[in-house]
């Protein structure tokens, strides 16, 4: 087989409707992509399960999208439907129809490698057992009818802490449905707001797939474990939902008037003790408390002619922006040292290495739309620009390290219309060290998809022949939810595999709603807390 031919793809979706953002961008990243092709566009004629849904769901369905989950148009870059919806041929003639019953036949004149179906309703066995990797499809197009979408009430109903998409393809004569990947996203106040969310991240999810397939040309996924029916839900279901959402609302609303004030802002403190990444026991960490004008977080250790220094974000009580500050430990004392650095727009996450003789920080600038990359010229204090990438792209929370002799870096890119989000996808770079003069994108990036991992959160270590990574477990509805010690196994520029060897919840002390970032140096370790939702 050439490996080089593009991969034919033909898109199923919902006669008479007008296409929906998440569908017009698959359409407009399969046209961008060179290993891949849009061969067809079929119009279901009957899209939908038999069977109506209730007024009350559907009514609910409009009113919550109109209000909860409204988002603007998006505008298609290279589909365009004069000239890319392609009008089937019936098998029986030359003239074309607005939407027909797809045949075996059909699909085999067209080459199709496989079928994309973004309706309920798909096609026939036969016409599946045509393609050689089958239909494929998200759980989440199962869950709605010509009238609502009803992806989500389940997960909110049941108070879940993240909603799971899993994308999956039915292949051969029998039509057995296969899984080809799952992700895990942080839970939403509404099932509207987490169906338009998990749809745009689930485009990243689909391209990443398609894209392994076209490369490999090999294709043998595990069946899919099936979650219980997610029905649609009864009018008692629908009254408990609406008391639900209703008092995510009203607080969040409360929390949005108190930030315009300038009376509230995520308060976070600072545990340090003495451990190791695999055995550090937070339990036993001492605090080092905020105060209402020096709150902490993203805390980075650093060692500097014999002493320990801590460089962590830093803003007020009230503040929108935060700078980054420096102190100094004097046993689990800190004393502050001053401002290190400070922009016109937000600064976090200020992670400080070392390259030989020269001292670098790579501050999260994500509000600036480039990673910038500053040395040290006078430490602690005194920092020049002196490198920068993805320009007018959404990075955060960027990590440089050096491993099998190369330099690597991870980075939480956020790839969005409509929803700007840096907790669900981590991209990894081969690069040439901190001027990043040459980067070369991983074959498989986004290489995980999700909001329980995704997320960096501190260094990357390597502890007893082991590469760990923190990474941010985002969940029940909280950023910073919990932190994750993740094991890289595999790490090179075609191939990533990691997996989760701990987590650590905010019930280590008392008062706590979350934890999200971890570092460690000569034996002490640090991690931040959330004292506030």
């Amino acid at each position: 087989m050439n490996e080089t031919k593009p991969l034919r793809i033909g898109i199923l979706v919902a006669r008479g409707r007008a296409l929906e953002n998440w569908e017009l961008m698959i359409l407009d990243r399969i046209l961008a992509e060179p290993s891949l092709e849009l061969a067809a566009v079929f119009p279901h004629p009957d899209p939908f399960e038999d069977g109506a849904t209730s007024k009350l769901l559907s009514w609910g369905a409009r009113l919550e999208a109109g209000t909860l989950a409204r988002q603007p148009a998006y505008s298609p870059k290279y589909f365009h439907s004069h000239r890319h919806f392609i009008d089937c041929y019936d098998a029986d003639s030359d003239k074309t129809c607005a939407a027909v019953t797809i045949t075996a036949a059909m699909l085999r004149r067209l080459k199709l490698d496989l079928v994309i179906r973004t309706t309920p309703k798909g096609m026939a066995d036969d016409a599946i057992a045509a393609l050689p990797f089958g239909e494929w499809a998200f759980n989440f197009s199962d869950q709605r009818s010509a009238e609502a979408d009803w992806f989500g009430y389940a997960e909110v109903l049941a108070r879940a802490p993240t909603a799971s998409i899993a994308l999956y393809a039915r292949c051969g004569g029998k039509a057995d449905k296969r899984e080809i990947a799952r992700a895990e996203f942080n839970i939403k106040p509404s099932a509207a707001r987490l169906s338009a969310f998990v749809r745009e991240r689930s485009v990243t999810l689909l391209m990443r797939e398609l894209a392994r397939l076209a490369d490999t040309r090999q294709f043998d996924p595990p069946a899919l474990i099936e979650a219980a029916d997610a029905h649609a839900p009864s009018s008692g279901d629908l009254l408990r939902y609406g008391c639900i959402v209703a008092g995510s609302v009203s607080a969040k609303a409360f929390r949005s008037i108190k930030a315009r004030l300038h009376a509230d802002s995520a308060i976070w403190t600072l545990y340090t003790g003495h451990g190791q990444i695999d055995d550090f026991d937070p339990s036993e960490a001492v605090e080092i408390p905020p105060s209402d004008d020096s709150i902490k977080a993203d805390p980075f250790l650093f060692q500097h002619e014999g002493k320990c220094y801590l460089f962590y974000e830093a803003y007020a009580r009230g503040d929108r922006k935060a700078h980054i500050a420096v102190g100094r430990f004097d046993g689990d004392a800190l004393t502050p040292v001053g401002i290190a650095l400070e922009r016109p727009y937000h600064l976090s996450y200020p992670f400080i290495f070392r390259d030989g003789d020269q001292i670098f920080m790579i501050p999260e600038t994500h509000q600036a739309r480039r990673l910038e990359i500053w040395r040290c010229c006078q430490f602690p204090l005194k920092w020049e620009l002196h490198a920068t990438a993805f320009e007018g792209q959404s990075p955060a929370d960027s990590i440089l390290s050096r491993h099998g002799g190369k330099w690597w870096l991870f980075t939480n890119l956020s790839d969005f219309h409509a929803y700007e989000d840096h907790c669900s996808e981590l991209y990894l770079f081969e690069v040439d060290g901190p001027a990043l003069t040459g980067i070369k994108p991983h074959k498989r990036n986004p290489v995980v998809i999700g909001s329980t991992e995704a997320r960096g959160a501190g260094r990357i270590f390597e502890h007893d022949g082991r590469l760990l990574r923190p990474s941010q477990h985002n969940a029940h509805g909280i950023y910073g939810y919990g932190l994750n010690i993740m094991e890289i196994e595999t790490l090179t520029l075609d191939d990533y595999r990691e997996r989760r060897i701990r987590t650590i919840t905010p019930g280590f002390k008392a008062g706590l709603h979350g934890c999200h970032h971890f570092d460690a140096t000569g034996g002490r370790y640090i991690v931040d807390a959330r004292l506030t939702i």
